[in-house]
């Protein structure tokens, strides 16, 4: 018969972040992809949609390890397009593109924060520590992917 530790060395694997221990259950993370969408373009929407392909590039790998991967802009868009928004920064753009990023974080479990230069990914990044989540800075790190 296992005891305790055996058990939970069965259901869940321990992960350290920060310093911390956590233990990352074996089910799925709903992970929010963080980086730059905007940042950098010159509001371009070709360079816009250029570093959008780059934050959806690391979605299918998060997902075959088993996770949940989000990312800010998969739900705002349609809902600019919706809302009425002409251009990226204008009164519609700012009511929904951050905030929604804001309201995902409170659903998820980590966030994989990809390089450049975004301070819409830096707050997602600040937003989730104050919370107490993973901040990823690398695809290997997340557990289960290589």
């Amino acid at each position: 018969m296992h005891d305790i530790l055996d058990l939970l060395r069965l259901s869940v694997r321990p992960f350290i972040i920060q310093e911390r221990l956590i233990l990352m259950s074996n089910s799925s993370l709903m992970i929010l992809i963080a980086g730059p969408y905007r940042s950098g373009t010159g509001d371009d929407p070709v360079l816009m949609e250029k570093n959008l392909r780059v934050l959806e590039s690391v979605a299918l790998p998060l997902y075959r390890a088993g996770h949940i991967p989000l990312i800010g802009e998969w739900i705002a868009l349609p809902l600019l397009r919706e809302a009425g928004s002409s251009c990226p920064g204008d009164a519609i753009y700012d009511e929904i593109l951050y905030p929604i990023a804001n309201r995902l974080l409170g659903r998820c479990d980590a966030v994989l924060r990809l390089p450049g230069a975004s301070k819409g990914a830096d707050e997602d990044v600040r937003l989730a520590k104050q919370r107490g989540l993973p901040v990823f800075e690398k695809l290997a790190d997340v557990p289960g992917c290589v």
